[in-house]
């Protein structure tokens, strides 16, 4: 685990911009705390808008020489950014666990998912040029379809998991020849920003290419967001904060691609293996303690295995061993991330409870760590259950048929994932087909993401796909270049 000597060299009381680390011009710090503790360990930047502007001056200075070197060229940095993270993978684990409460599962996932994140942006490649004959000049002429980096790219991510939701996007942006501002959450502001600083700088990116600015959203957000000078803008968080970065980046013509909020159901049928019904449904109610936008928020039983499956999955919650993750790497659950989080929480579960619901176990917290709580009783509009809670709250509402439980499913503004748990994968399928999410898994939990598989939402879950040839077309503009070969008769049109 990395010391606070470390983190003073690793630039991580600078920002990274143009190549350089530079204090943050309003010579300000934020204070990073382990959630767990509630001890400090880092002061990081508190940058301000003109530390924005200086980051996206770069960017945009840079990359016209990014995008001309040779896409092999682009590509020996991606992989020794790669290589440097690998190296790294014990330590990043460990800043993981320290920063944002990570379990040793989940941060050693994070970082296989990150890694992989790189690796793949080694084989995305732009559309080669194609060309066309015209379709009413004949072979006078002929159009060039040509697909171009997009320009700078903005990135703004969360702090559930920093480093993977930075890097999706960044890796590829990087590969296919764009630049790009970085603006990682102010709870962790290290794994989702400043490593990757640290990374870039390493390997020796040109200067410019990669740039990393901390500070709060309040302070540079809005800047992030309604900057004239990037021209996709990636963000992951709340649908709320989502339709503000959109309407800012939409006021520059900039393409948002917004990963939101979630209200995730998993249907669960009568004719199942209820165990392990259970035991999928407390993964992804209690991974990373709910902290997930594609974590089970509902879970839809029905009423001939609803009082088996709510007494199983009481069983998993229970078993649970809660502690600090960044001293004890058998810890299976570990705090909320910050005070605010927690009070929701508690507010859920509170007003369910007072709208009819049944506490089964949990509900209270011992400072940062919240319990692994299980509500009967549910109905689709109680507070836990209508609202994307971000905890380890599993709300189980009893439905009587597969048409009761897609409607239910259905009755959210959200539709980014959801699961369903079906021994007739026929049946099941079905099933899935109706629900309105962008991705659904069947007979497995909803904490997905495959690399070769778009990641994205519908309704208020979000705009636009990430992974795969998905991103690619996101981080690409498309020109026509027409060529007339033959000379011909003009008339005024």
């Amino acid at each position: 685990m990395a010391t606070p000597e470390q983190e003073t060299e690793s630039g991580w009381d600078r920002i990274y911009v143009d190549g350089e680390w530079r204090e943050a011009s309003s010579g300000e710090t934020i204070t990073v705390e382990n959630p767990a503790t509630r001890e400090a360990f880092a002061e990081v930047p508190a940058a301000t808008e003109a530390d924005v502007d200086a980051a996206y001056e770069a960017a945009a200075a840079a990359q016209p020489e990014w995008a001309a070197l040779s896409r092999e060229e682009r590509l020996e940095y991606v992989e020794a950014a790669h290589d440097e993270l690998q190296e790294r993978f014990g330590e990043v684990v460990g800043l993981l666990a320290q920063e944002g409460g990570s379990t040793q599962n989940k941060g050693t996932g994070e970082v296989a998912i990150s890694l992989s994140d790189f690796k793949t942006a080694l084989q995305q490649a732009p559309p080669a040029d194609e060309e066309r004959d015209s379709a009413f000049f004949g072979e006078s002429k002929t159009h060039h379809i040509v697909q171009e980096p997009v320009g700078v790219v903005g990135i703004i991510s969360p702090w559930n998991y920093p480093l993977h939701l930075s890097t999706r996007a960044l890796a590829p942006a990087l590969a296919l020849g764009n630049t790009v501002v970085l603006k990682p959450a102010t709870d962790t502001p290290i794994t989702g920003g400043l490593l990757l600083a640290e990374i870039a700088d390493e390997v020796g990116f040109p200067d410019g290419v990669v740039n990393v600015v901390t500070g709060r959203g309040s302070d540079i957000g809005d800047r992030m967001a309604g900057h004239p000078i990037p021209r996709v803008l990636s963000f992951t968080g709340s649908t709320a904060v989502g339709k503000s970065v959109a309407k800012q980046a939409g006021s520059n013509v900039a393409l948002p691609a917004l990963e939101l909020g979630g209200n995730g159901p998993n249907v669960v049928t009568e004719d199942v293996d209820v165990e392990q019904a259970a035991k999928i449904g407390a993964v992804g109610s209690f991974t990373h303690q709910g902290q997930v936008c594609i974590s089970i928020n509902r879970h839809i039983v029905h009423e001939d295995v609803y009082d088996e499956y709510v007494d199983l999955l009481v069983e998993h919650a229970e078993s649970l061993d809660i502690g600090d993750p960044s001293v004890d790497p058998d810890a299976d659950f570990g705090p909320i991330i910050n005070e605010s989080q927690r009070d929701d929480l508690l507010e859920f579960v509170e007003q369910s409870i007072e709208e009819g619901a049944t506490l089964e176990t949990g509900g209270d917290a011992e400072d940062l760590f919240f319990e692994p709580t299980v509500l009967s009783g549910m109905e689709n509009d109680m507070a836990a259950a209508c609202d994307e809670h971000f905890g380890p709250i599993a709300p189980v509402i009893p439905v009587a048929d597969d048409e009761e439980a897609i409607e239910l499913a259905n009755d959210t503004e959200y539709g980014l994932s959801a699961a369903v748990q079906c021994d007739d994968v026929e049946r099941a399928r079905d099933i899935a087909d109706q629900i309105d999410a962008g991705m659904v898994h069947v007979n497995d939990h909803p904490i997905q993401d495959e690399p070769n598989a778009p990641f994205g939402g519908m309704k208020q879950s979000g705009l636009g796909r990430y992974n795969g040839e998905w991103i690619v077309e996101e981080l690409l503009k498309t020109k026509w270049i027409s060529v007339q070969h033959e000379e011909r008769e003009y008339d005024l049109l």
